[in-house]
């Protein structure tokens, strides 16, 4: 038992009702004094129209942060979250420590998704790298950083498995991929958390959604879903279950439900799986609002029935619905909820403060070292390295890389705003310390000229014309703006819209080069595009170093190796696709009684693990051999090209007879390779048998004998094959 242990039944034991509860307690500043209605009443008036964004931002100009100081005093609070510096910090931290009865020190949470000042790109883009290495160190910049401002725990990684590209969230996580997933989210946590908690520049993770947030019906965000038990354990539940193998001492429950039970009040997911089939240790926080919103999901009558179910199924801190603190005490005493409970999680929540050393050292930071640590040059040579390993070169007809010395002309407002290249869900970013794709011209010293101005407007195409008169290559800077993914921001429609394909089109009457660089959250389904545009970056949300990165790539300084991590769709209505998809029994194909669409292609515009390079790679003399654990497969793999580069190989395997249908592929391994021009490397992979196993219908997991194909390529859609009886 760890040393604390008697720590923590003794502080329990001097505690009253109202302080286990407020240990249960996470809040948020409130903002005040500007306005009449709430914050959230006032956010509402803006995205309806009501009122401009113009006047939500003088009236949040005149707004004051209130952080609730007499409810922490009277020991009503465990946790902040949105606390975003450390002199902030470290005041309500001194509150905690020596105005409450007990002393308990405060944990500050935030949500560091992908940077807390040094943005990254976003993780659907940093996870196109494959690198698990890079995952650790990009983590391990964030967690210096936030806890340098004071942050204990950030709400990441996200690990939702998201194969529909109309939702927002893809954007969080890794992608489509089960396995990839699991790999991203083991680094992320070893990257957040460090070698040794206790250390002042560790912060837990708190991993989210939990679970199967990612297969919204309609990839509708907060909408329902509907799973069988089979193909939640082994789609949706693997990479959670890896963050909680790595150490995770968090776990965010999903707004969701699945099949008709909120995650909030989900005791089989939070208690029965969670605690006692993976044995998590760590504390369990919700969703913003999750509890009170199980009223709105129709199974608790009100707050306090919600939050019955919530704690006795194992929702131990309530992120900012005041369920807790309104009703817990008296669902106690009045026998509703055994006090046995309360203290449970009291104890895990405890158990936490006293992992990240905070009774020891409750002020983990100062002003000094936060003013220190932020955007430190290494980091900005971190973000720039990791943004060109993210970036997936999409198309390639011999115009790219570019040569230097050649003047380029610059189409889209997208190419000259720094704010946009941070992606969603980069609450911490200061937009003006980003790079642009203008930016990186005027400091690499590129010769260009810049066409701003086309939005939804009509797009003029001789004015197009005339700005890009005398230049040797045009660029076009399209795709979405940050607010178009993220939460709360699923699209129905996610081709791209019709003023950037008549920029396009008037770019290439020209006759000149034209390479179109996307900007974007999710995948596009952009099949005109893909058809006629010569060359194609796909840049995603790249970060603070966007626009070094992609003149890197454009002008071959840096050779691209990333790969796609989801499915780009031909069509909108073609979604959720991905590429681990089960065969029916009229598998689609050109015969009229096959499973496909009439008015749009079978294939995707772009598969999963689908990504070029300027050099190319040669697969030959695939061999897959048993082994006493598994089976070994081994390629060669030859640069065939005049340029070193990376190639990512991946492996993957298909069960041709089972008792349940299986995915007509699954990525069971992956190595990236550098590869020099003209050398010859042999990769082997060797894979357990038990990770071919699969749940039957009794949700028995069984490993079955039989024939195995296995699949070794550049992408899903391009392997080499052998097979395998094992």
């Amino acid at each position: 038992m760890k040393k604390y242990e008697d720590r923590i039944k003794e502080l329990i034991a001097r505690m009253t009702q109202e302080e286990k509860v407020g240990q249960l307690q996470q809040c948020g500043p409130s903002l005040v004094g500007a306005f009449e209605v709430s914050f959230e009443e006032l956010l509402d008036m803006m995205f309806d129209g009501r009122i401009s964004q113009e006047e939500f931002g003088r009236l949040m100009s005149t707004a004051e942060e209130d952080f609730h100081d007499e409810d922490l005093k009277a020991g009503n609070i465990g946790s902040y979250n949105g606390i975003k510096n450390a002199k902030t910090a470290n005041r309500l931290q001194e509150i905690a420590v020596k105005e409450t009865r007990l002393g308990i020190p405060l944990i500050f949470g935030y949500d560091v998704i992908h940077g807390y000042k040094t943005i990254m790109p976003i993780p659907l883009a940093e996870a196109c790298a494959w690198e698990p290495e890079l995952w650790e160190k990009t983590a391990r910049v964030a967690a210096k950083e936030a806890t340098a401002a004071g942050v204990h725990m950030t709400f990441a990684p996200m690990v939702d498995v998201a194969k529909d590209a109309r939702w927002g969230r893809v954007s969080e996580g890794a992608g489509e991929d089960t396995f990839l997933t699991s790999k991203f989210g083991e680094a992320k946590v070893k990257g957040f958390q460090g070698n040794d908690l206790s250390k002042e520049d560790s912060m837990a993770a708190c991993v989210k959604h939990f679970a199967a947030y990612g297969a919204a019906e309609a990839g509708r965000d907060y909408n329902r879903v509907d799973l069988s038990m089979q193909k939640l354990h082994e789609e949706y539940l693997p990479p959670f279950e890896a963050c909680v193998k790595a150490g995770a001492r968090g776990i965010m429950p999903a707004f969701n439900d699945i099949n008709g039970v909120p995650c909030s009040v989900n005791k089989w997911l939070l208690t029965d799986l969670l605690r006692d089939t993976w044995g998590f240790d760590g504390m369990t926080v919700s969703d913003a609002n999750a509890i009170a919103e199980c009223v709105n999901h129709g199974i608790a009558e009100d707050k306090e029935e919600a939050s019955q179910k919530a704690i006795i199924a194992g929702m131990e801190m309530d992120m900012s619905s005041n369920s807790y603190i309104e009703n817990l005490k008296d669902l106690v005493e009045s026998g509703q909820v055994e006090e046995a409970i309360l203290d449970k999680a009291v104890a895990d929540v405890l158990r936490v403060k006293f992992e990240l050393g905070l009774f020891e050292n409750p002020y983990q930071t100062s002003e000094e070292r936060e003013q220190e640590e932020l955007l430190k040059p290494e980091y900005r040579s971190l973000a720039r390295e990791t943004a060109g390993k993210s970036m997936v070169l999409l198309k390639n007809e011999g115009i790219l890389p570019l040569k230097r010395g050649i003047k380029v002309g610059i189409v889209g407002d997208l190419a000259d705003n720094r704010g946009e290249m941070t992606g969603a869900w980069a609450i911490g970013a200061d937009g003006n310390t980003c790079v642009s794709i203008v930016d990186a011209c005027k400091g690499q010293n590129v010769a260009y000229t810049y066409t701003a101005g086309h939005t939804e407007k009509q797009v003029d195409p001789l004015e197009l014309l005339k700005a890009t008169d005398g230049c040797d290559v045009l660029i076009a800077a399209i795709g979405e703006v940050k607010d178009q993914s993220g939460e709360a921001a699923s699209r129905a429609d996610i081709t791209i819209p019709e003023y950037q394909k008549e920029i396009l089109e008037a770019l290439l009457t020209t006759g000149k080069p034209v390479v179109a660089v996307l900007f974007n959250g999710r995948p596009l389904a952009m099949p005109w595009v893909a058809e006629n545009i010569p060359a194609i970056l796909e840049a995603w949300h790249p970060g603070i170093e966007a626009g070094n990165a992609i003149l890197d790539i454009l002008f071959g300084d840096v050779n691209p190796s990333g790969k796609l991590t989801t499915t780009f769709p031909y069509a909108t209505g073609q979604c959720p696709i991905y590429y681990a998809a089960i065969n029916t029994g009229r598998p689609g194909g050109k015969g009229k009684f096959t499973s496909k669409y009439l008015d749009t292609p079978l294939a995707p515009v772009y598969p999963f693990g689908y990504g070029l390079s300027y050099t190319t790679f040669a697969y030959s003399n695939l061999t897959v051999v048993e082994k006493e654990e598994g089976f070994a497969a081994s390629v060669e793999v030859e640069n065939t090209g005049d340029r070193d580069g990376d190639e990512i190989v991946q492996c993957y395997v298909r069960d041709l007879v089972a008792r349940r249908a299986r995915p007509v592929k699954q990525l069971k391994a992956f190595e990236k390779v550098f590869i020099k021009a003209g050398e010859k490397k042999t990769v082997t992979f060797e894979v357990p048998y038990r990770e071919l196993g699969y749940y039957d219908m009794n949700m028995e997991y069984i490993v079955e004998e039989g024939i195995f194909e296995i699949f070794v390529g550049k992408n899903s859609a391009e392997c080499l094959k052998d097979m395998i009886e094992l």
